[in-house]
C-alpha cells in the first residue's frame, strides 16, 4: 500500500504548541514509534490518551492510534502498514454512515491460536467542531474498559459481556451443526391452501378491474372543437432555420388558454370507474398445515474454538502507530499518553489540552457571534443541536445514530432547519418507543509525530506518532513475554 502522505511538525492553529499534522488531503499516512520496552496490560490500570484536533473538520476519515503488539523476530518498523498486527485501535473514525470513536481489541483464541477484533459496541461519536479534543480510554483490572472524551465519560463496557463487544470475547458454548441437513419432508409453512375449497360458480376471474360509467354526463361547458394544445401564436421561425436540411418548421406547441377557463376540450369520453363484479382470481382460503413443523434449524452441538476466560489474554503494547487514509488535512495529534494512573492522565489533560480548548472555544464563541445573522446559528440553536448530539448517543437509538447525525449535520448548515430536524428526530425517537413497547425488535441493552515520550517519573525519546478500514485478521503469532509495565508520554 502506498503510504504517501507527508507528516509535519507543525503548530495548532492559534497556538505555540506543535503537534504531528497530517499535511495533505486524500492520502494515506503511517507512522510508528517503538517503546523502549513493551508495556504489559495484563495487571493494574492502563491508560490510553491522546489528544487530536480536526482543523478542517473530518468528512471522511479517521483519527485513531494503533498500539502494536510485538512483532516476529527480524520485523522492521519501517515496514509498519495496516496489516502489521496490533492490540488496540482507538480514536475517532467517520465517513458516510460511520461515525463514532473506535475501540477495538485483537485477542488470541487459546483454542485455535487465531487474532479476532472484537468491536466496542455502541461507541460514542466523533464530535462535530474543529476544536482539540482528548480521547482516553481506561482499561481496569476488573475487564472494564471506560471511553472518555475530554474527560468526560461517554461508555463503560466490560470485556467479557457479550452486550458490550462485538464478536464476543468468549465465544458460545455451541454452535449449530454445520453438517446437519434438514430432512425433506420438513414442511415449514404454517398455513396452506385449503384442498377441500372449490370456487364458486358466481365467480369471474374475466371481469375487468374498471368498467365506463355509463351514468356519466359531459360536463356544462365542456370545449369539443377546441385542441388541448394550440401553436404558440408568438413563436416564429428562425432565420437561419433550413426548410430542406431542417425539415419544414412547426411552431412549438402550448397549452390552450381556452382549456384553462373550461372543464376540458377536446372529445368528451366517459370516464372508467371500479367494477363491482370484480373479483381477481380465485384462490383457496388458507388453513393451519397439519403437517407443519415449524421453521428448521441445525441441531447444536459443542464450539470447537469455546474457551473459558476470568480476564482478557492481552498483548503487551510494543509500539503505537498511526495509520490512516483521509480526505481531510489539518488532522492535528498531540500527546500521546501511555500511563498506570488516572490522575497522571487526568493531569496531562487539565495541563495541556484544557487551556488551549478554552482558548479555541472562545474564538469559536466569536466568530459564531460575528457570523450569526441570516446564515449563523443563534445561541439557542447551538444548544439545541448540543443536546441533539448527545440524544444521538442514547444506547436504544445506536440503529438510527448515523441517520440522526446526518439530520443534525443538515440542521447546522441550514438553521432554518432548526424546528424540522427537532421534529424528525422526535419522530424517530417515538417510532423506537412504540417499537419496544407494543412490539418489534428490542436494542441490545447496553451493560454496565518527533515528540518526545515521557513517563510520569522518568523520560525516554519518542516519534510524534482515518481510515483503512477494519479487517479482521486471523494469524498465528509467536508468544510474547510482558514485561514490567511503564507509562510513556507523547507531546
Amino acid at each position: 500500500m502506498d503510504f504517501a502522505g507527508v507528516w509535519k511538525h507543525a503548530k495548532s492553529d492559534g497556538h505555540e504548541d506543535y503537534g504531528l499534522l497530517v499535511s495533505e488531503p486524500a492520502r494515506k499516512y503511517a507512522i510508528i514509534k517503538e517503546l523502549d520496552e513493551p508495556v504489559t496490560l495484563k495487571d493494574g490500570t492502563t491508560v490510553l490518551q491522546f489528544e487530536v484536533r480536526l482543523q478542517n473538520g473530518l468528512e471522511c476519515g479517521g483519527a485513531y492510534l494503533k498500539y502494536i503488539r510485538p512483532q516476529e523476530a527480524g520485523w522492521d518498523a519501517k515496514e509498519f502498514d495496516n496489516e502489521t498486527p496490533y492490540t488496540i485501535m482507538f480514536g475517532p473514525d467517520k465517513c458516510g454512515s460511520t461515525n463514532k470513536v473506535h475501540f477495538i481489541l485483537k485477542h488470541k483464541n487459546p483454542k485455535t491460536g487465531k487474532y479476532v477484533e472484537h468491536h466496542l459496541k455502541s461507541p460514542p461519536s466523533v464530535p462535530y467542531d474543529k476544536l482539540s479534543h482528548v480521547y482516553t480510554a481506561i482499561l481496569k483490572p476488573n475487564n472494564e474498559v471506560t471511553i472518555l472524551v475530554d474527560g468526560e465519560k461517554k461508555k463503560e463496557a466490560n470485556f467479557l459481556s457479550a452486550d458490550d463487544f462485538e464478536p464476543a470475547l468468549i465465544p458460545s458454548k455451541t454452535i449449530p451443526d454445520p453438517d446437519d441437513k434438514k430432512p425433506e419432508d420438513w414442511d415449514e409453512r404454517a398455513k396452506i391452501p385449503d384442498p377441500d375449497a372449490v370456487k364458486p360458480d358466481d365467480w369471474d376471474e374475466d371481469a375487468p378491474m374498471e368498467i365506463v360509467d355509463e351514468e356519466a354526463t359531459k360536463p356544462e361547458g365542456w370545449l369539443d372543437d377546441e385542441p388541448e394544445e394550440i401553436d404558440d401564436p408568438e413563436a416564429s421561425k428562425p432565420e437561419d432555420w433550413d426548410d430542406e436540411e431542417d425539415g419544414e418548421w412547426e411552431a412549438p406547441k402550448i397549452d390552450n388558454p381556452k382549456c384553462e377557463e373550461a372543464p376540458g376540450c377536446g372529445e368528451w369520453k366517459k370516464p372508467m370507474k371500479a367494477n363491482p363484479a370484480y373479483k381477481g382470481k380465485w384462490r383457496a382460503p388458507l388453513i393451519d398445515n397439519p403437517n407443519y413443523k415449524g421453521i428448521w434449524k441445525p441441531q447444536e452441538i459443542p464450539n470447537p474454538e469455546y474457551f473459558e476466560l476470568d480476564k482478557p489474554d492481552f498483548d503487551p503494547i510494543a509500539a503505537v502507530g498511526i495509520e490512516i487514509w483521509t480526505m481531510q488535512d489539518g488532522i492535528l495529534f498531540d500527546n500521546i499518553l501511555i500511563a498506570d494512573d488516572e490522575k497522571v492522565a487526568n493531569s496531562i489533560l487539565e495541563k495541556t489540552w484544557k487551556p488551549k480548548y478554552q482558548v479555541e472555544k472562545e474564538k469559536e464563541k466569536a466568530e459564531e457571534a460575528a457570523a450569526a445573522g441570516a446564515d449563523g446559528l443563534s445561541d439557542i440553536q447551538k444548544k439545541i443541536f448540543d443536546v441533539l448530539y448527545k440524544v444521538a448517543d442514547v444506547p436504544f437509538l445506536a440503529p438510527y445514530k448515523s441517520k440522526i447525525i446526518d439530520v443534525i449535520e443538515k440542521g447546522e448548515k441550514q438553521p432554518n432547519l432548526t424546528i424540522g430536524v427537532l421534529v424528525s428526530i422526535a419522530v424517530v425517537i417515538v417510532t423506537v418507543l412504540f417499537k419496544i413497547l407494543f412490539g418489534g425488535k428490542k436494542p441490545v441493552a447496553p451493560v454496565k509525530p518527533a515528540t518526545e515520550v515521557k513517563k510520569p517519573k522518568a523520560t525516554t525519546e519518542m516519534a510524534d506518532a482515518g481510515s483503512s478500514g477494519d479487517k479482521e485478521e486471523n494469524e498465528d503469532e509467536k508468544e510474547t513475554a510482558a514485561p514490567r509495565r511503564r507509562s510513556r508520554r507523547v507531546d
